[in-house]
């Protein structure tokens, strides 16, 4: 589980920690750290998680949301291009993986892109109109439950 913090963050000031925007990362099993993130506050209330997912293309990719998870997959096809490539070194991974992020309550995507071989996925934090709500007291009239 990855803790997520940054003190007094001029973004954050008045949102607790980030680990209410996203409460834990789910451990991604052999994959561990790959591929690296970031997780950056964009304005008061929008984040931006960017994955670094350098030899996929769009269509190697689904983002989905799974019971609060954002869950982003990748796998690339192999044998994708008209012939095989024979490696002389391969630092680049394309190997398939699978991360994924709880997030808090109020929290939703706003969007997701691909820009240099980086995935950035936009979140905002729903804040709602008005702290204080005002419930309104209905008389009880000629509806009192018998019949």
């Amino acid at each position: 589980m990855t803790k997520l913090s940054f003190g007094a963050h001029p973004f954050l000031l008045g949102f607790e920690q980030l680990e209410r925007l996203v409460e834990r990362t789910a451990k991604s099993g052999a994959e561990g750290g790959y591929p690296p993130y970031n997780i950056e506050a964009v304005s008061e209330n929008a984040y931006r998680i960017t994955l670094a997912v350098a030899g996929f293309r769009e269509e190697d990719l689904a983002i989905t949301i799974e019971d609060r998870q954002l869950v982003i997959r990748g796998r690339v096809a192999e044998g994708a291009g008209p012939q095989e490539r024979v490696y002389l070194h391969r630092g680049i991974a394309s190997r398939a993986f699978q991360r994924s992020f709880v997030l808090a309550d109020g929290v939703r995507v706003a969007g997701a892109r691909m820009e240099h071989g980086l995935l950035h996925i936009d979140l905002e934090r729903q804040v709602p109109e008005s702290v204080v709500q005002t419930i309104a007291i209905s008389r009880g009239g000629a509806s009192n439950g018998k019949g």
